[in-house]
């Protein structure tokens, strides 16, 4: 007879990566490192490794899970760099290990740890997405708890972290204009620079840290050199 789950504890959040090396020596020196990384209250996961440089294909696999690419001893592809952007997908370059381990190590400490001194002010689940220019789109929210404002940073959280950053700059409750929302009304709240939100995704408004202090981490389509 099996034995029944434990349904109690839920599955912990999850920095999902795509591991590009120089060769397949590499590739299980780094399997083995990230695997030896431990951070309380996050789980770092491989969901594709291969060997050659950072490619088209790794870009859109990333976009679809962490939105982090770690490369060991490798380079990105040519022109690549736009494509980056657009999809907000940050590119790790090493050639140490130590530095590798120590990089993806700070990276989960960042997604699991609240920015210090951050106020949360409240938060939404997005329930709806509708296109509202060639760029942008409009998330229908519904608050779930605190209260969203004009003017508000926000931030939009996906499974696997935070993916998008901005000004709360219009929201609408049906055709009217609206300054604040609160629990249990539903608004859409217009991007025009992030197209890639999901139905389930969290929207939080937040009251910026000090000048100066780490703040969660969130990709921005960067290349960046270890």
């Amino acid at each position: 007879m099996k034995p029944t789950p434990d349904r109690s504890t839920p599955p912990l959040p999850k920095l999902e990566i795509v591991l590009k090396c120089d060769s397949v020596g590499s590739l299980e020196a780094a399997t083995t490192a990230i695997g030896e990384i431990a951070v309380p209250g996050m789980d770092i996961i491989i969901i594709h490794s291969s060997v050659g440089a950072v490619s088209k294909s790794d870009i859109l696999l990333a976009e679809t899970a962490g939105r982090v690419i770690v490369g060991f001893q490798v380079n990105v592809m040519p022109r690549l760099e736009p494509l980056l952007r657009e999809h907000r997908v940050d590119v790790h370059l090493h050639d140490v290990i130590y530095s590798l381990e120590r990089d993806l190590k700070t990276l989960a400490e960042m997604l699991v740890q609240p920015a210090p001194d951050e106020q949360i002010i409240g938060s939404a689940r997005v329930i709806a997405l509708f296109k509202s220019s060639r760029k942008g789109i409009i998330m229908g929210c519904e608050v779930s708890d605190g209260s969203l404002a004009l003017g508000q940073h926000f931030r939009v959280i996906s499974a696997s972290g935070p993916v998008y950053t901005g000004v709360i700059e219009s929201m609408h409750l049906g055709d009217t204009s609206v300054q604040k929302a609160t629990p249990g009304q539903r608004v859409g709240i217009k991007t025009k620079d992030f197209s890639r939100a999901r139905i389930g995704d969290i929207v939080e408004s937040f009251r910026n840290p000090p000048p100066g202090r780490r703040r969660r981490w969130e990709p921005t389509g960067s290349i960046l050199r270890k």
